[in-house]
């Protein structure tokens, strides 16, 4: 086994940020505290993440948000497109909900804007199936538009009847080629979301609540797992919406002793190359 001291890229892109407006942030806090009883440990607003996260070496910083009912995603991405016109470095997942009477052309509208990278979908937030028949205009237009799905579909941290690996097989079935990022490396159905990457080029998994040691839910594969795949995985935080330190679960995944190649592609190239091949940038 090499034992050499792994390290970390210079620059970190981190591609699972969560920024809302004060009050999204309040509402998602409170909802920690009330219904998962697990306080979120850093109760920071949009420009305070952003600092913290420029201060700990991160560089570009991909965020998402979603509307978690009728009628917020307009007023969401309005805030998105002037806060990335505000921004450098910083790209976004944008809001969609599919109850608004013109969900899908103010999904086209935004996805228009250079630094949003496709839209975000919260299926247990959102109580809504992948598969639902109003969602595949959707998919449609973000694979024409050359952009990606943020889909949170698993079954962790809790799990729902809209989530599930099930869901998603469905959803591949008409859409082989999906452009999908999937949260949590697929948590906690981490070996089925693996195998779904060799058949599925469009398919990307992120760290994100996946390498805390201090959990027994994480991801629990061997390191095979993740060599196999390292051109297929993305850093995410998840940050500020943790209830541990963002520092350990970077130090769980070094822990790890997987190969500089690894640390390397999943903390700044894959990041990078996804970023440069959706905005066309170098």
């Amino acid at each position: 086994m090499n034992t050499d001291r792994k390290t970390l890229p210079p620059t970190i892109v981190d591609f699972h940020v969560h920024l809302f407006p004060d009050k999204g942030f309040d509402a998602i806090w409170k909802a920690f505290d009330t219904v998962y009883q697990v306080p979120v440990l850093h109760r920071l607003y949009h420009r305070e993440c952003v600092d913290y996260l420029r201060e700990r070496g991160v560089g570009p910083i991909v965020y998402s948000n979603y509307a978690h009912k009728k009628g917020v995603a307009r007023p969401m991405n309005h805030w998105n497109a002037a806060l990335l016109d505000a921004s450098e470095d910083l790209y976004c997942f944008a809001a969609f909900h599919p109850d608004d009477d013109d969900a899908l052309a103010q999904a086209r509208d935004i996805l228009d804007h250079p630094k949003v990278l496709g839209i975000k979908l919260h299926f247990l937030v959102q109580t809504f199936y992948p598969q639902d028949s109003r969602l595949y205009p959707l998919y449609e237009t973000v694979m024409d538009k050359g952009k990606r799905l943020l889909m949170h579909i698993g079954t962790g941290p809790i799990g729902s009847p809209y989530t599930g690996i099930d869901h998603l097989k469905k959803v591949l079935a008409d859409f082989p080629d999906l452009p999908a990022n999937i949260p949590h490396m697929g948590g906690y159905e981490y070996r089925e979301f693996m195998d779904l990457l060799s058949g599925h080029p469009g398919l990307y998994l992120d760290t994100s609540y996946s390498f805390w040691p201090q959990t027994p839910e994480g991801f629990n594969l061997d390191n095979t797992f993740l060599e196999n795949h390292k051109d297929r995985i993305l850093y995410g935080s998840d940050f500020p919406n943790i209830i541990l330190p963002r520092e350990d679960e970077i130090k769980g995944l070094l822990s790890r002793n997987l190969s500089q190649a690894f640390y390397d592609k999943v903390f700044y190239a894959n990041g990078m190359r996804m970023i440069g091949d959706i905005t066309g940038s170098s």
